[in-house]
Parts: structure tokens; C-alpha cells; sequence
């Protein structure tokens, strides 16, 4: 269990968006829009292809860290190591653990954990931002939604893990609910 919680986390810790960015030559992220290294930030670079890379690798990073687990040491392992990839995410060992918000990560675990819970997370983000184009809200619903979602879906064995995903979403998205309150929260795409 402590191998797969390590194998997570370091997988997690990859920082794709910020990789992505210096390959194209789009700047470094952290100096860019919210400074975030996430897909949110690298569309505001303007590049939608790269935007939707990050999202694909932040995303898939935790679906593999889940995937292996499972099917080489069961699902406590899948749990661990999907919970390991969000946490690195979050705060990366090669970042001086100054990550993303984790939010792509939150999604590929959530899928290869469960696909119904991960699916209506994804429905629940698309349909918050298709209304309100704010990225932020959108997050923060679909993690606060998911652990109800879990229990719902008779998935209790996942409530924790949403749980601890979703708190961590709304710690990672402080200054964005502060923006969210005063009405300055920007707009999916628009460029930073």
C-alpha cells in the first residue's frame, strides 16, 4: 500500500501543464492569468490544443495511478494511489510543492474509481460551466457534489476519498471563492 501511495503521488507530482507550456513556448504558467499550472491557466494562453493536452494528462494521471493499483493490488490500492496522484498534483515535490488545484486529477480518479461517479462529477462541472462559464464554481460543485453522489450510488467505500478530494478542492480554491463572492471571478477562456 505504501508503494501504490508513493507510485500516486510521484505520478501526480508530473506537471504537465507547466511542461506543456515551455514546450510550445507559451511562458511559464506560474507567471501567467491565476498562476495556476492547470488546463484553466494554459487556455489562457490562448492555445486551445494545449489547454486540452493538460487536461487529458492532469486527468489521466490519476486514472492510471488508480487503474494500475487496482489491477495489480486490489481496490484499497486503487483508492490510495488515486488519492496519492490528487495530493501530488496539488502540491508537486518538483514544484516546491506549489501545484495545481487538482481539479482534472479530481476527475480521472473519480472515473477509474467508479465511472457512474465520475461521469456525473464531469456532468455536474460541464453543466455548472455551460451556465455560468466560471471554471472555479464549477469545480468547486462537482467536488462538493461527489461524496453525496458516492453514497447515493451505494458507493460508500468512496465517500472518504471524495471527501478528502473535495476539501481540498476548496482549500486549493480560496482566493477564487473570495473573487467568486465579490463578482471578479473571470471566465472560462478568457485570456490572462
Amino acid at each position: 500500500m505504501i508503494l501504490w501511495t508513493v507510485f500516486g503521488y510521484l505520478l501526480g507530482s508530473i506537471p504537465f501543464g507547466l511542461v506543456i507550456a515551455r514546450a510550445l513556448d507559451l511562458g511559464d504558467l506560474r507567471t501567467i492569468g491565476s498562476g495556476n499550472i492547470g488546463a484553466t491557466n494554459v487556455l489562457r494562453t490562448g492555445n486551445k490544443g494545449a489547454a486540452l493536452a493538460t487536461l487529458l494528462l492532469d486527468s489521466g494521471k490519476g486514472a492510471i495511478a488508480v487503474l494500475a493499483a487496482r489491477h495489480l493490488s486490489g481496490d484499497t490500492a486503487a483508492v490510495l494511489a488515486g488519492g496519492a496522484a490528487f495530493l501530488g498534483h496539488c502540491f508537486p515535490v518538483w514544484l516546491g510543492f506549489k501545484g495545481g488545484k487538482g481539479v482534472a486529477t479530481f476527475l480521472g480518479t473519480l472515473i477509474a474509481l467508479h465511472w457512474p461517479l465520475g461521469l456525473i462529477a464531469c456532468g455536474v462541472w460541464l453543466l455548472t460551466a455551460l451556465v455560468s462559464r466560471i471554471s472555479s464554481l464549477s469545480a468547486l460543485l462537482a467536488a462538493a457534489l461527489s461524496p453525496v453522489f458516492a453514497w447515493g450510488l451505494g458507493r460508500t467505500d468512496l465517500i472518504a476519498v471524495s471527501l478528502f478530494m473535495a476539501v481540498l478542492i476548496f482549500l486549493r480554491h480560496r482566493p477564487n471563492i473570495a473573487r467568486l463572492l465579490d463578482g471578479t471571478e473571470p471566465r472560462i477562456g478568457k485570456k490572462g
